[in-house]
């Protein structure tokens, strides 16, 4: 076999494991989101739904003036995305019943638009069933040019069937980079509209 042959032979196996990798990685992209969800909700119990509650569903709760609960904030960014994201306040006091409204700050620390798109999760794990995200972010590309300061709300219920035990519940969310959406935007196709 001659040079040129033996060559020819590398280069097509190197393509060929490079269009491997490339279909790996952009189904790992495409699945995170699904596998989260799958894995939260089989493996820890946690529900996690990106459905808004319905204005009937809200209206229908009631407020329960007896109580306070304490919902607590955090945001992170998985270490892919060059952004940084917080609350904007640690926590807010909310009824039971009440429509509440939080807001968190998104940026892009990078000289590039990124795409990220935000997980949700809350803790205690039984208190999933009682939050009710009524206006949210989550499981939606958000794309940020460099530099850009965009600040996103969430607007929830906490439903008074609520255990009176639990008094506290954190509301999480961690942003990963839509690598998909990335390379979208960056040959010139669009993403989804920003959060409101």
């Amino acid at each position: 076999m001659s040079d040129s042959a033996a060559t020819a032979g590398d280069s097509r196996r190197t393509r060929r494991r490079a269009l491997v990798a490339c279909l790996g990685a952009f189904l790992f992209c495409f699945a995170i989101v699904p596998a989260y969800r799958i894995v939260c909700e089989k493996v820890f119990g946690t529900l996690v739904s990106n459905d808004a509650a319905s204005g009937a569903e809200v209206g229908a709760l009631g407020v329960d003036e007896s109580r306070w609960v304490t919902v607590q904030f955090d945001g992170t960014v998985n270490s892919a995305l060059a952004w940084s994201f917080v609350p904007k306040a640690p926590s807010l006091r909310v009824r039971p019943g009440q429509v509440a409204e939080a807001w968190f700050d998104a940026t892009n620390l990078s000289g590039a638009p990124l795409v990220g798109q935000a997980v949700p999760s809350i803790a205690p794990k039984m208190a999933t069933l009682y939050f009710n995200k009524t206006e949210c972010f989550c499981f939606t590309e958000q794309l940020l040019g460099p530099g850009e300061r965009r600040a996103m709300p969430v607007r929830f219920v906490v439903d008074p069937k609520l255990p009176p035990e639990v008094t506290t519940v954190t509301l999480s969310y961690t942003f990963y980079l839509n690598d998909i959406a990335t390379r979208r935007v960056a040959q010139g196709g669009g993403a989804a509209p920003p959060a409101s």
